[in-house]
């Protein structure tokens, strides 16, 4: 090996780098422990709310230490910046997508016309949308271009004022179609910068948000958020702030009486009882039910109910003489009065300086229910004199009282503005009503003269974290479109702390079997391989932590598997001496040569991997991102570890002249002159592979798969109680209230998984809050008494108990979902068949890959398609298991390019040879590696499997099954294609060494 000096100094230099990255992390976590034992000292378990209580202690600890030098000038909020991130599955906290409407854009842009060819095409779009998957925007045109005569560059569509420097009425569709994607565009971007600002603000470390292409969908990670509500809020929020002049309510003099007068007609009018029935015991209403109603109502109102005051027997109470309240009604009677102010015959009631009155609801009370009904002065669009666009900055703030409020600093343009509201408020001693998202916060009056300098303050009941969310959402800007949440995940602290533990574990475990195992085969020469391994861990942790990478379970996985991986290599490299010294060479030129001959079979079997990887990096989201990332990772560090770094032991070891043996007493003799006739076989393999398959694809038509929510939306929560439960019984309450629901072991006997697609089609905090509390009230029968909502929502109280993890998926991104995972699928094995023929140059080689491909896919299907109801684990087809199933495609093609290899290598050294025999014998030469790389790898996954934890055992289940059936592909499936699709065998039998790749120049042989 040349250049050795320049490898130990890059080796060790990058180690170093390594570890200084990786110094961070020890930093950080160390202080975080020191946090964590002063809670636990200043707040007892004995407590009322200790767990929330802890948390706070522990914030303020590492507040207050933040800056202060930990160890050679670092800080922990520097440590904190560069440590390794953990994802949600291991720290706990929120993943989000929101989808940016581009309905509301679109509105927005033709100015929220009535235009019918508009509306119809957005009705229209609105329909596709639910079974297609193009962007709303493609929809919305196509749509529109088939409605007959419909122009884009219409005034009462998008040739209006706000647009008229970009379109003119002359323009054809396709030239306006281009402007207003670019209008569409810039608006998705401005609620990604909104957003952004507004996660900035938040308080989380290591926040993610990105752009999940042109479709308006961003996704958001806040790793370590706790709570829920808070950050929902924050998201949705469209931050709609604006100011108005509001009426008195003695401006509108008579109106409510001669509403309550109409009103009345009307709904006498609308009401049909019949006066009598045909029979007696039918009769639904008599005289005395009609007293006892009105003298109850009366109990709750100022008037005295007659049946005939349908607007005054809502009224709580009235506004106070010259307020801007106009009356106090119950937050549950709003929709009825917005009904009644919303009739034609009530409108025409409004004098005509007072025709475009706009009737809104202030903040309600929660201790009493109720809520203030304002009436803004309107114009002829609707606009506010004044909107939040023209703030530059709000703070959290005390009002004069004490209580919290918000203040604002406007701009020049705003400051002028408000100082002429101001103005005129003082002039006329009337109020300025401050609307966000259409609701009055407060309508101060103004006496004391114009207010200048663009200064201004929102009060309300607010609790200070509000008073800071709604700085925060001011300060950074509304948002251009409403935001829904389609689709979003939900894990607690609780259940993050027991992945890292089962993730450790199960990493600790396999990596002793490993290393153990190299030393009993290999002996000395192994240790070096386990040397190099250890490195090879180390290399892959310090990239993640440099590249800045998320560290997630999956990921735990991904690096766990790059061990079997590692090994693999050294395995190929230690075969292939061991083949060199049988041959009577000399230990150093059996040395040489071995690592020269194997390197064709180690590149051409990582690269295949590599190729699944990069799908699953560029298709896959989330947890599947990670897996990918951490096995490319691993894949280039193994490469260079088992080539280069384990050559520096075993060269330096031998250099002396010292003997090196490449096994043990024990596996000296393992699989020597093997003779197996594998070919003579091929027909019983076929007979056995096809019943499998048939069996499989049966089961798929006739029982089908366990689709996860991904795949087919809904919601689904982890939840933990405090004694065993009985899911059939837990399952038949929870139908009784969703209709539709499934409940099942998940982990251990107290923990449930539980699915519904109740409502799926519905988004909004408000509708997965209502979920949330059916959900509560269902399992009320096996929770503890004392467990709250608010508890049994945020997985806390100090007992791990409720929902410990909770995940939605929209159906219009589930579609998505669905369509991306057979495409990651059908692209992977396209993409390898086409790398296996330009590498072999012989299609029958990528026939046989393909073959055996599709022969391991269909078999891990129906086995998880077999069993899914009787395991007693999670056995979804969601994204984790796609991403298993590119795993196994990676592993079974790694598997059979390694044999292949070898069958090319034997082809050119044996040109005498029948094909029969060539291939017979190369396969038998192999043997000691397939099983020694499959052993071990399966050991890891075993491993992974058994104490990796419960969310991840469905995805190694896979994993396991996969490695099984593809080591058995590669021998049985595989080569047998391939031999069987040559058509004239001696074509391949009489090839010439000449004929040989240009990449083999310069070698020898090839390897396997």
């Amino acid at each position: 090996m040349q250049n050795k000096g320049l490898i130990k100094v890059f080796a060790i230099l990058f180690g170093l780098v390594c570890l200084y990255q990786l110094s961070f992390t020890f930093i950080s976590n160390k202080v975080e422990n020191d946090a964590e034992e002063y809670a636990e000292r200043r707040v007892g378990e004995g407590v009322e709310n200790y767990s929330e209580l802890r948390d706070v202690e522990e914030q303020s600890y590492l507040d207050s230490i933040g800056n202060e030098e930990v160890i050679a000038g670092i800080t922990y909020n520097s440590a904190k910046e560069k440590e390794l991130n953990k994802g949600l599955d291991l720290k706990g906290g929120i993943n989000v997508i929101l989808q940016i409407s581009v309905k509301d854009i679109l509105s927005g842009l033709a100015n929220n016309t009535n235009d019918p060819s508009f509306n119809q095409a957005i009705s229209r779009a609105d329909a596709a949308q639910a079974d297609s998957q193009d962007d709303y925007i493609d929809l919305f045109f196509e749509e529109f271009n088939s409605i007959p005569d419909a122009r884009l560059a219409s005034p009462d569509v998008f040739f209006n004022r706000a647009l008229s420097d970009d379109i003119n009425p002359d323009m054809s569709n396709d030239e306006v179609e281009e402007i207003i994607r670019l209008r569409v565009d810039e608006s998705i971007t401005s609620a990604f910068e909104v957003l952004r600002k507004r996660i900035d603000k938040f308080g989380v470390t290591q926040p993610n948000i990105q752009r999940l292409g042109n479709s308006g969908r961003i996704l958001v990670e806040l790793p370590g958020a706790k709570d829920v509500n808070r950050v929902k809020n924050l998201l949705q929020s469209t931050a709609q702030l604006e100011f108005w002049h509001v009426y008195k309510n003695t401006e509108l003099g008579n109106f409510l009486f001669e509403a309550n007068t109409v009103l009345a007609d009307i709904v006498e009018s609308e009401q049909d009882v019949p006066e009598t029935t045909t029979t007696a015991d039918t009769t639904t209403t008599t005289e005395d039910e009609d007293i006892s109603e009105l003298l109850a109502d009366a109990e709750d109102t100022t008037e005295v109910a007659t049946g005939n005051n349908p607007l005054f027997e809502l009224i709580r109470s009235p506004g106070f003489q010259g307020s801007p309240v106009i009356a106090t009604f119950s937050v549950a009677d709003t929709a009825q009065v917005n009904d009644y102010l919303s009739r034609s015959r009530v409108r025409s009631l409004l004098p005509a300086e007072q025709r475009y009155a706009k009737f809104v609801w202030g903040v309600p009370d929660e201790e009493t229910g109720t809520v203030g009904l304002y009436a803004l002065k309107g114009n002829r669009n609707m606009e506010p004199p004044l909107s939040g666009s023209v703030i530059t900055d709000a703070q959290q703030t005390y009002g004069q009282l004490g209580n919290v409020a918000v203040s604002m600093q406007m701009d020049g343009t705003g400051a002028k503005i408000w100082e002429e509201m101001t103005g005129q408020a003082s002039n006329q001693q009337s109020n300025i009503a401050i609307v966000l998202d259409n609701i009055v916060y407060s309508a101060p009056g103004v006496s004391t003269g114009p207010i200048s300098g663009g200064r201004s303050e929102i009060s309300g009941d607010f609790s200070i974290t509000e008073g800071q969310d709604l700085a925060n959402v001011l300060r950074a800007g509304k948002l251009p479109a409403s935001a829904e949440i389609i689709q979003s995940e939900i894990v607690g602290p609780s259940l993050g702390q027991e992945a890292i533990n089962s993730g450790v574990l199960s990493f600790g475990i396999a990596l002793i079997f490993v290393l153990l195992w190299m030393v009993f085969y290999y002996g000395k020469a192994g240790l070096f391989a386990d040397v190099a391994l250890v490195v090879n861990i180390l290399f892959i942790f310090g990239i993640l932590a440099g590249l800045g990478a998320v560290l997630t379970l999956p990921g735990i996985a991904g690096i766990v598997l790059t061990i079997g991986i590692s090994v693999d290599a050294n395995v190929l490299i230690f075969e292939r001496i061991k083949e060199e010294l049988a041959k009577g060479k000399s230990q150093v030129d059996a040395i040489r040569d071995g690592f020269s001959n194997a390197l064709s079979s180690i590149l051409d079997a990582n690269i295949t991997t590599g190729l699944t990887g990069f799908i699953l990096l560029i298709l896959g989201t989330g947890p599947i991102k990670g897996f990918a990332t951490t096995l490319l990772i691993g894949i280039a560090t193994s490469l260079f570890t088992a080539i280069f770094i384990t050559r520096l032991f075993i060269d330096g070891y031998g250099k002396n002249g010292k003997s090196l043996q490449f096994s043990t007493g024990a596996t000296k003799k393992l699989f020597t002159n093997m003779n197996i006739d594998f070919l003579g076989k091929r027909k019983m393999a076929y007979i056995a592979s096809a019943i499998f398959v048939i069996i499989s694809v049966g089961s798929l038509f006739v029982q089908g798969l366990n689709q996860g929510v991904d795949f087919v939306g809904g919601r689904t929560y982890t939840v933990r109680f405090d004694q065993d439960v009985n899911p059939t019984a837990v399952e038949q309450d929870l139908v009784a209230v969703f209709g539709s629901a499934e409940a099942k072991t998940f982990g251990p006997n107290n923990q449930l998984k539980i699915t519904t697609n109740y409502r799926v089609e519905d988004e909004g905090a408000q509708v997965d809050e209502e979920i949330q509390q059916n959900l509560y009230d269902a399992l009320q029968n096996y929770l503890p008494a004392d467990l709250t909502f608010d508890e049994f929502t945020a997985g806390s109280g100090g007992r791990s108990l409720g929902i410990m993890q909770s995940m939605k998926v929209g159906p219009t991104i589930a579609d998505d979902i669905k369509n991306a995972s057979f495409w990651a699928v059908l692209g992977s094995l396209i993409v390898v068949f086409l790398y296996i023929l330009l590498r072999f140059r012989k299609w029958q080689f990528s026939l046989g890959a393909v073959a055996a491909v599709f022969h391991d896919v269909l078999i891990v299907l129906g086995i998880f398609s077999l069993l899914y109801k009787v395991m007693p684990f999670s056995m979804e087809i969601n994204q984790a298991f796609i991403a298993a199933i590119l795993t196994v495609i990676g592993y079974s093609l790694n598997d059979t390019v390694v044999v292949f290899d070898r069958i090319r290598e034997f082809v050119n050294e044996h040109t005498s040879w029948p094909l029969g025999k060539t291939i017979n014998s190369a396969l038998n030469s192999t043997l000691s590696r397939t099983l020694n790389t499959s052993l071990t790898t399966l050991i890891v996954l075993l491993a992974i499997f058994i104490f990796g934890g419960e969310s991840i055992r469905g995805f190694m289940f896979a994993l396991i099954v996969g490695v099984i059936v593809g080591t058995y592909s590669s021998i049985f499936i595989a080569t047998p294609i391939m031999f069987d699709s040559v058509s004239d065998k001696s074509k391949i039998e009489k090839k010439k060494k000449n004929e040989e790749e240009p990449e083999k120049a310069g070698t020898t042989t090839t390897t396997a």
